[in-house]
């Protein structure tokens, strides 16, 4: 969806985030990451809370900083209006939310953030083509849509991917501003080919076979 063949895919959305490494259209299995694989979110309650997010959360460049700021003034603070008209102000919850992404512990998980699992997907590939997976870190799915996210993860002075990887390495960013709907592009692509027809799976060999047909068909 994204236009390359090559790079580490961040995708993270509705009930799980992972980090996938992918060489000229392939990749192994062994070499995905999953960070998060939150329960389903459902009920009536999602919309609304997924709304309030993407208005009023984003990532903090400095966390320690802008919790600092924070608390020494109300200029973070921002007021939003619930469903029933109720107007509630928003202070560092906008940007504490999306902080578990670099630091799960926030929300009692021990794992880690988002920075640390795409460069251990890196490190777990063949040593000549991770110039070329450093150089295209792609991001996908709504939890990226956060403003601020694409600096936080490059910025080397707080110790994301960039301070992270050797010093000699070129690191690039890509958030595509359509990266909401990344999955979906990309299946779209994948369904017009040609070749789409190859990967069809009838309920028969699903049956005789289950998931791992896919993996065998598709991959």
């Amino acid at each position: 969806a994204s236009g390359r063949t090559t790079g580490v895919v961040l995708d993270s959305g509705d009930g799980v985030t992972h980090t996938v490494p992918i060489y000229e259209g392939d990749f192994h299995f062994t070499l995905i990451v999953r960070i998060f694989n939150e329960p389903s979110a459902g009920g009536s309650w999602w919309p609304n809370f997924s709304k309030r997010q993407e208005k009023l959360c984003y990532v903090a460049l400095d966390f320690e900083q802008e919790m600092a700021t924070a608390a020494s003034s109300s200029s973070l603070e921002k007021s939003y209006e619930l469903p029933d008209g109720q107007v509630i102000t928003v202070g560092n919850e906008r940007f504490r939310c999306p902080e578990a992404l670099f630091q799960p512990s926030f929300i009692g998980m021990e794992s880690a953030g988002i920075h640390e699992t795409t460069y251990n997907s890196i490190m777990k590939c063949d040593i000549d083509i991770r110039k070329d997976l450093y150089a295209n870190n792609v991001l996908s799915g709504g939890s990226t849509m956060y403003p601020g996210i694409a600096d936080r993860m490059q910025a080397r002075r707080f110790k994301e991917i960039t301070a992270l990887a050797p010093s000699t390495m070129k690191i690039k960013i890509i958030a595509p501003p359509e990266r909401k709907y990344s999955v979906w592009i990309g299946g779209s692509i994948l369904a017009s080919l040609s070749t789409f027809q190859q990967m069809w799976i009838s309920k028969q060999e699903y049956d005789e076979s289950g998931p791992s047909i896919v993996h065998r068909k598709c991959f």
